[in-house]
C-alpha cells in the first residue's frame, strides 16, 4: 500500500496544509496558529480557567504553559486569581487579545466559508461522518 492510499497519511499531509496556511496568516497579525486557537477558547465575559484550555485544544499541559507565557508577554492576555478559589487562574484578553482574537475568527469563517463554497454538502457530511468515526474508534481502543 502506498503511503497516500492510508488514512493516517491523507490526515497528517491535510492537517499540516491547513496549519501552514493559518501560520501564514496569523504570521500577518504576529501571532501563531496555536495561540489563535487559544484566544478562540478564552470567553472574555468570565474569563476561563487555564485547566480548561489545554483539553479544548487537545494540548499537553506544558504546551499550553509556554503558549500561555508567550502570550502575556505579547501582552495579549491576562491572569487573575479566582476569588473563590484561589488554586484556579482564569485567562482573560486585554484589549490587543481582543483584536487578535477577532482576526483569528475570520481567518477561520474564510476559511470554512471558502471550503463550504468548494465542496458540495454532502461530501461535507460524508467527511465529518468518516472523522468522527475515527475519532471514536480511536478514543474507545478499538484499533490497538
Amino acid at each position: 500500500m502506498k503511503p497516500e492510499e492510508t488514512v493516517d497519511y491523507n490526515v497528517k499531509v491535510c492537517w499540516h496544509a491547513i496549519s501552514r496556511m493559518y501560520n501564514n496568516e496569523a504570521a500577518k497579525s504576529d501571532i501563531t496558529t496555536s495561540i489563535g486557537f487559544v484566544l478562540l477558547n478564552i470567553d472574555q465575559e468570565a474569563g476561563t480557567p487555564a485547566t480548561k484550555i489545554a483539553p479544548l485544544l487537545g494540548l499537553e499541559a506544558r504546551s499550553l504553559t509556554r503558549i500561555l507565557k508567550s502570550m502575556e508577554e505579547k501582552e495579549l492576555i491576562y491572569k487573575v486569581s479566582d476569588p473563590r478559589d484561589k488554586r484556579l487562574v482564569r485567562i482573560f484578553l486585554t484589549e490587543k487579545g481582543l483584536q487578535k482574537k477577532e482576526f483569528s475568527r475570520q481567518t477561520v469563517k474564510r476559511f470554512n466559508y471558502k471550503i463550504r463554497e468548494a465542496i458540495p454538502e454532502h461530501e461535507l457530511a460524508a467527511f465529518f461522518k468518516v472523522s468522527s468515526q475515527i475519532i471514536n474508534m480511536i478514543e474507545n481502543k478499538e484499533i490497538f
